[in-house]
């Protein structure tokens, strides 16, 4: 009896919470009947039911249709950070554990992704693993160079983001050796789970492939008109995952809002193409305390999708002092500044602003690329301390430092350089937009004021949950640790909701939740 005594048992989410009204007083049942209905239930040792609640393992939490698909535990994606940040450590922890991990390709050469396939394919065998194919505009080569390798090395499963459109390379990942089974259904055997912010996008994303693109492939003799036909009854995403408040690329949405339009959008989409198998929609963006946690999965999301909260672990691939920083955070501590990727196009990432002048400087470059048509009808004044605090040179040496980069990814640039001042500056720019975010991987400590590090609100809500506890200090953060603290957190939430639909009014505290050592929640779930 008392409130130790209900919190212990909410604690205990596999076993069911039985709660007595012994004369007036709530009481933990510890075993007994219950009966429902008419009759005589007076006897000496029966009470009033006051609350029922069943137990909850983790692995119960999400849509078990993902889980199956993907042969998972637990409905917990570590989602891709770009520039390896999510490392090959980071995906074979997640996937030892009985989530899934995608390696952050993106920002990468392509024989660094592809030593990454060898380290994944080595150590993790058949147990499920991803990787991040981006939206390359300004490289369409590179994106599809990328999946020239991954179809190559039979990586089937990829978690696409930035995309404003589908693409060829992207439609030729998801329909290459598409075929009927022995059972009559249709078979993709490379699979898209998309990150998607947008409404209009995610419609492109959950219909077939457009036929337009799909005739390109076929008059190139990349697919043959049998896989053109049957990708006409197969959404171009497996699933998708609705990308809230983000760190990195973002439309900042709201999360209720963003997945209850999603979800609604995809059971349209499902009825009207009469799909066999209906897309899964997780939610990612926001996603750092059980509280989070168990809401998304409340609101229907299949899954849940992490980055930022893993950005800060140890396995992560970054540096000792990006891992201090981020801990650090609270939630007030992120905005938003251009991207290196789509500077031109004016679209931004979300950073951490706190510790670093990046967001500053990246705005005073892309003020002065929309302002001046050539580097040099930027005053004078202005160009001096560019060089001086942001290049740390001349403009002509980061434009030399520029070209010995694009002569080896992308030599066309140059050209388009040479003849277009706007564009050679602009490349400059971008430069350091690139660079800002390696300075950080490696801790540069001659660059820490310029430090790239993207980074959504939720680290700060984790970062204030996690706050007097172990987990406050980045060195004892591990991916794995993380998640099941969120997972676990989130069943322990559910529960007390469940506690509070029946009327029951818990005193402040009883349903909390303080973060656990991994062990002390494997004995828990054993107990």
């Amino acid at each position: 009896m008392g409130d130790h005594a209900i919190h212990s048992a909410i604690l205990r989410t596999t076993h069911p919470i039985i709660l007595l009204d012994i004369e007036g007083q709530l009481a933990v049942g510890q075993g007994g009947n219950v009966a429902i209905g008419d009759g005589d239930f007076s006897g000496p040792q029966s009470y009033p039911l006051g609350a029922y609640v069943p137990a909850l393992h983790p692995q119960n939490l999400g849509d078990p249709s993902f889980k199956q698909a993907y042969n998972l535990r637990y409905a917990y994606v570590v989602g891709a950070m770009a520039n390896g940040i999510t490392s090959v450590e980071m995906v074979e922890a997640a996937g030892l554990a009985g989530m899934i991990g995608f390696f952050g390709a993106a920002g990468l050469a392509l024989d660094k992704i592809e030593t990454a396939i060898d380290r994944l394919q080595q150590s993790l065998k058949d147990i499920p693993f991803g990787f991040n194919l981006i939206h390359s505009p300004h490289d369409p080569e590179l994106e599809s160079a990328t999946v020239d390798l991954y179809l190559r090395r039979g990586i089937r499963l990829v978690s696409t983001s930035a995309y404003l459109d589908l693409t060829l390379p992207l439609v030729y990942f998801r329909v290459k050796g598409i075929h009927v089974d022995r059972h009559g259904h249709i078979t993709c055997p490379n699979k898209v789970i998309a990150k998607v912010s947008r409404v209009e996008v995610a419609r492109k994303y959950l219909s077939p492939p457009p036929q337009k693109l799909l005739t390109q492939l076929v008059d190139r003799q990349m697919i043959t008109t049998q896989e053109a036909r049957l990708a006409e009854s197969i959404p171009v995403a497996e699933d998708m995952t609705a990308e809230a408040d983000s760190g990195g690329h973002t439309d900042n949405r709201p999360a209720i809002a963003l997945l209850s339009t999603m979800l609604s959008l995809r059971d349209e989409l499902a009825e009207k193409y009469d799909y066999h198998r209906t897309p899964c929609v997780g939610l990612g963006g926001g996603i750092a305390t059980p509280a989070s946690a168990a809401a998304a999965f409340a609101m229907g999301a299949a899954y849940v999708l992490t980055g930022s909260v893993n950005q800060a672990c140890i396995e992560a691939g970054t540096s000792e002092t990006v891992r201090h920083m981020l801990a650090e955070a609270s939630q007030a501590d992120v905005t938003m500044a251009p991207a290196a990727d789509m500077f031109e196009m004016g679209v931004k990432v979300q950073v951490l602003k706190r510790g670093t002048m990046f967001p500053l400087r990246a705005a005073k470059l892309y003020d002065l690329y929309c302002s001046y048509d050539s580097y040099d009808d930027i005053p004078e004044e202005q160009r001096t301390l560019l060089e001086r605090d942001i290049f740390k040179g001349t403009f002509q040496q980061e434009w030399q430092q520029t070209m010995n980069y694009f002569a080896q990814h992308d030599p066309k640039q140059i050209q388009r350089a040479e003849k277009n001042p706007k564009h050679k500056m602009a490349l400059v720019f971008r430069s350091y937009l690139g660079q800002s975010s390696n300075w950080a991987n490696a801790g540069d400590p001659l660059r820490k004021i310029d430090y790239q590090i993207w980074c959504g609100p939720a680290m700060g809500a984790f970062n204030q949950w996690v706050k007097g506890s172990f987990l406050e200090k980045p060195e004892n953060r591990k991916t794995v640790t993380v998640a099941m603290n969120i997972l676990y957190g989130a069943a322990v939430v559910t529960r007390v909701s469940w506690l509070r639909s029946q009327e029951i009014v818990l005193p402040a505290g009883t349903g909390n939740f303080s973060p656990l050592e991994l062990p002390q929640i494997i004995e828990l779930l054993n107990s």
